[in-house]
């Protein structure tokens, strides 16, 4: 692998981005949705092989104590292989000195604590569909 970091959003096929996050189970938006998330984000990272993008993630802040990170994504094939770190620590580094919390995907926490993030005892969240949350794991 021949990884290239990329920390804005020029040039992103967007579709391809949309098809990354689908693929790994994560809410489905068009691609124009996503664009707009992404280019109104702190901080974003898309990681590629050569000119392949394999891995996504970006992260909301007001720049001076909170920051939330979202859309981390690698596609299955390079899932293991240390992009998702690379794309996580890569965010952390681009925020200033904030708490950070994330959503991560029920199955996925093992991968977050392995870079400090802890369970929190107290979160909280309103879903615009609550039903299909609780299928997923996300909510009780």
């Amino acid at each position: 692998m021949n990884l290239i970091i990329k920390n804005d959003c020029i040039n992103v096929d967007w579709e391809n981005v949309a098809t990354i996050l689908e693929k790994v189970g994560l809410a489905s938006f068009p691609s124009d949705v996503r664009k707009k998330a992404f280019e109104n984000s702190y901080v974003v990272v898309f990681i590629y092989d050569e000119v392949k993008l394999i891995g996504c993630g970006r992260a909301i802040s007001d720049g001076a104590y909170e920051a939330a990170i979202y859309d981390i994504a690698v596609k299955p094939e390079y899932q293991g292989k240390g992009v998702g770190r690379i794309i996580v620590q890569n965010i952390m580094q681009n925020l200033p000195d904030c708490n950070v919390i994330l959503f991560a995907t029920p199955g996925k926490e093992a991968f977050y604590g392995k870079l400090n993030f802890r369970k929190m005892k107290t979160g909280m969240a309103v879903f615009r569909n609550p039903e299909r949350m609780h299928s997923k794991g996300f909510i009780e």
